[in-house]
């Protein structure tokens, strides 16, 4: 308990330790953090605040969907965006995760979204000391023979310990240690060289075999130890041991080598002869993991390669090649082999995080895409290059190492070119280099930013006078080049008054299709053209419009007769013209003047003599409608003429009109007057009113005498009524009541009663019913005469109901 109690304050003080060294970077480096945990902590355990190491608070963290991605499979670390803290996810075992690289640390980022905010952080793992040091075999059996002189060397195979640091191996203790010292001496790649020095001579006569323990011991605490047994057996004289021909070896291979491929080859000579003189090669005090790498001949001490050999992994390794004869005595050679890295890994892209599409309205700068790239080699073959095309409006900067962000390089026009792919490429430096490459596709986002635009500015169109109500005129079309609801357009009628009336009376437009209809009929002679603007409006938010101006041209139509103005015709009076009898050819008699409200060919007029009394006498202007003698007028010539002018206007189809014109051939007015009286009036417009007058005295007297025949009828109905009841030679008797009392002793009959008197033309079934009393009706008896007519009165109301 107090052993744990002491790690875990020792935990402490390393993760106080490194946060603070961690602040002091960040404040010189943004956009990273670095923290330290201690391997093997329970799942949940707190890492440290990333929200407040960063400047990130809590709200931004939820908002930016902050998210860690990491380049392996495995995630020890998780975000907890509440709390903006980072805690453990899974047991981190820094031995399976580093093995002896020291110090041991995994990398993720942390990234964030509108904006895109990337974030290195790094977690050092702190080794504890949980591992034991080990050898690779329980015991180890020597033989040695007895005339090996003091100072003879014998390596030991080294123990493993996974820890690092204190926690590794620290010292080795030989037990015990009276023939034997042990000397321990550190190699380049990190291990341990044992060789165990005799100091006395053996005898085998007094002591046949010796039992020795190896202990080695680390420094972490509490400390931790690991043991050997050696078994040694005393030989008779073998008097030379095998020397190697090179104390160390030197050798360079290839990454990615075959294996089966020579490395170098090591030889050791026995002055011995025979088979004392025999030498046999192994590899031993290596690591596990380089012995599964190189192999050597034991006859031979041809070293070759047994498994794949990696750069990234080690770049050196160091063999310890043990030269053995038959009778125990051994050398040592070293060999060092140098790793060749060779351009064999290519380079990969991650996107880390990408937007499949921005707004068209993004400014330079924004960025699209974060990218991940990496190179396994080293040196120049791990040294990449990323870039994209060049023939799309994105560029690609460098953030941090390893990272490039894809912006936006300048505006983008999603009417030009709504989408773009783009390739990024990366390749390394190596011989001959490699490269691999990756497309993405980003759709530029419409906004509203193009107005509806007309086919054209200004539109004309004819249309005839005349026209039907709802009469399609033509359309006016306006595009939207943007998409969606920022492309639908909607037409509108832009409100003005023309001649007093508003437009909207005259014409209307479709708001889908544009399409312009005619409200109702137009007329030339009202309105020769009109104008008026029709706006295009798209749906967009705020929306654009843009505005066509539309003229409507009225074309006419031959809808009017022509209209004489001269010489004017009255229904009653008669005019005429008067020619002299000395009037020579070519006499200008009159003018018959007329008009057409058309306009154009329609309103061309001509002028024809229709008939007329005596056609050879007078002819009419065809252009001017001027009526003049054609011949010298004589005396045989009637006084009286009657000429008919029709005036035809040159529509299609034509329209006309006629005018009568009375024209007198005399020498003076009396003589005009005499002969014009008996010109007979119109015929036709005397006979019409004669009709109308005679109808209207018709239907008037038949309702005089129809309503003086009721009043009569009424009349005499109520006068034989009223007889029949005055001359009755019934009598009037009151019916009193039985037992009657006046109890008010005013007189007879205080009290008025009803009564009802039915009768017939058989007096003996009449009856009479009498009423409740009346207080209102007064009947005095006395006094006859004054009381008939009310008496009278009284029964002719009640006769009406029993007769």
């Amino acid at each position: 308990m107090m052993d744990f109690l002491w790690i875990s304050a020792r935990r402490g003080r390393w993760q106080a330790l490194f946060v603070i060294l961690c602040l002091l970077k960040l404040s010189s480096v943004s956009g990273q953090a670095r923290y330290s945990v201690p391997e093997e902590q329970a799942e949940g355990s707190f890492v440290g605040n990333i929200g407040r190491d960063l400047g990130l608070d809590v709200a931004r963290l939820i908002s930016g969907k902050a998210r860690i991605i990491t380049k392996g499979s495995r995630q020890y670390v998780d975000l907890n965006r509440d709390k903006g803290t980072l805690v453990i996810k899974e047991r981190i075992d820094r031995e399976e995760l580093c093995g002896k690289t020291t110090p041991c640390s995994f990398s993720f980022e942390v990234i964030l979204e509108n904006p895109i905010q990337l974030y290195r952080v790094t977690v050092e793992v702190i080794d504890i000391n949980d591992n034991s040091p080990s050898f690779p075999k329980d015991e180890i059996s020597l033989k040695i023979a007895e005339s090996v002189a003091p100072g003879a060397r014998f390596s030991l195979e080294s123990a493993d310990d996974p820890d690092v640091g204190n926690n590794d191996i620290k010292k080795y203790t030989l037990k015990p240690s009276d023939h034997f010292k042990l000397e321990v001496q550190n190699q380049p790649d990190g291990g341990t060289f044992i060789e165990m020095v005799l100091q006395n001579p053996l005898d085998r006569e007094k002591e046949e075999t010796h039992t020795l323990v190896l202990l080695a011991s680390d420094g972490g605490e509490p400390h931790r130890s690991g043991t050997v047994r050696i078994h040694i057996t005393v030989l008779d004289a073998n008097d030379n041991a095998p020397v190697c021909s090179q104390p160390v070896y030197k050798a360079d291979v290839k990454e990615n080598s075959a294996v089966g491929s020579v490395v170098t080859t090591v030889s050791a000579n026995d002055a011995d002869k025979g088979v004392n003189g025999e030498v046999t090669y192994s590899i031993g005090h290596v690591a596990k993991e380089t012995k599964q790498l190189f192999e050597v001949n034991v006859n031979t001490g041809e070293i070759k390669v047994a498994g794949k050999l990696d750069y990234e992994k080690s770049k050196v390794y160091q063999l310890n090649v043990k030269a053995s004869d038959h009778s125990g005595y051994t050398d040592t050679c070293k060999v060092n082999i140098q790793i060749i890295d060779e351009n064999d890994n290519v380079p990969t892209i991650q996107l880390m995080s990408f937007s499949n599409s921005i707004s068209e309205d993004s400014p330079p700068g924004t960025t699209i895409a974060v990218v991940n790239v990496d190179d396994e080699d080293s040196d120049g073959n791990g040294v990449v290059k990323c870039s994209i095309n060049s023939d799309v409006p994105f560029k690609i900067e460098s953030s941090l190492t390893g990272y490039y962000t894809i912006v936006t390089e300048d505006f983008l026009d999603r009417e030009s070119i709504p989408e773009y792919n783009i390739t990024i490429t990366v390749s390394d430096q190596g011989s001959p280099p490699l490269s691999s490459s990756k497309n993405i596709n980003v759709k530029v986002s419409d906004v509203n930013d193009s107005p509806p635009k007309f086919d054209q500015s200004e539109y004309s169109k004819t249309v005839p006078e005349n026209n039907s109500p709802g009469f399609s005129v033509f359309a006016v079309s306006a595009t939207d080049a943007d998409w969606g609801q920022n492309a639908r357009v909607s037409y509108f009628l832009q409100e003005k008054e023309i001649n007093g009336a508003a437009v909207s009376s005259l014409v209307s437009v479709n708001s889908e299709n544009g399409v312009i209809h005619a409200v109702r009929s137009f007329d030339y002679e009202q309105i020769k053209w009109f104008d008026f603007n029709v706006t295009a409006r798209d749906a967009g938010s705020p929306p654009l419009s843009s505005v066509a101006t539309v003229r409507i041209i009225v074309q006419d139509q031959n809808d009017n007769p022509p209209q004489v103005l001269y010489p004017v015709q009255t229904g009653g009076s008669l005019v005429a013209e008067m020619v002299p009898r000395s009037a020579d050819v070519g006499y200008l008699v009159t003018k018959v003047v007329a008009v057409d409200v058309d306009s154009g060919q329609n309103a061309w007029l001509s002028y024809k003599l229709q008939k007329a009394t005596d056609r050879a006498l007078f002819e009419v202007g065809l252009q001017n409608g001027e009526i003049r003698t054609i011949r010298q007028v004589t005396d045989k010539d009637a006084v009286k003429q009657r000429l008919t002018v029709l005036v035809e206007d040159n529509g299609q189809p034509s329209r006309s009109a006629t005018v009568i014109v009375n024209v007198a051939v005399a020498d003076s007015f009396p003589e005009v007057l005499s002969e014009f009286t008996d010109f007979p009036h119109d015929k036709e417009y005397n006979d019409n009113l004669t009709f109308y007058l005679v109808l209207a005295l018709a239907v008037v007297s038949f309702l005089f005498i129809t309503c003086l025949v009721v009043i009569i009828s009424v009349k005499i109905y109520r006068w034989r009524q009223s007889r029949v009841l005055y001359h009755s030679s019934l009598p009037v008797i009151p019916y009193y009541p039985p037992r009657y009392s006046d109890t008010l002793g005013t007189g007879t009959l205080p009290h008025v009663y009803n009564y009802e008197v039915c009768r017939t033309t058989d007096s003996r079934k009449s009856d009479m019913k009498y009423m409740q009393p009346i207080s209102q009706s007064l009947v005095s008896v006395e006094g006859a005469e004054p009381d008939a007519a009310l008496v009278e009165k009284q029964l002719d109301v009640h006769e009406h109901g029993c007769l």
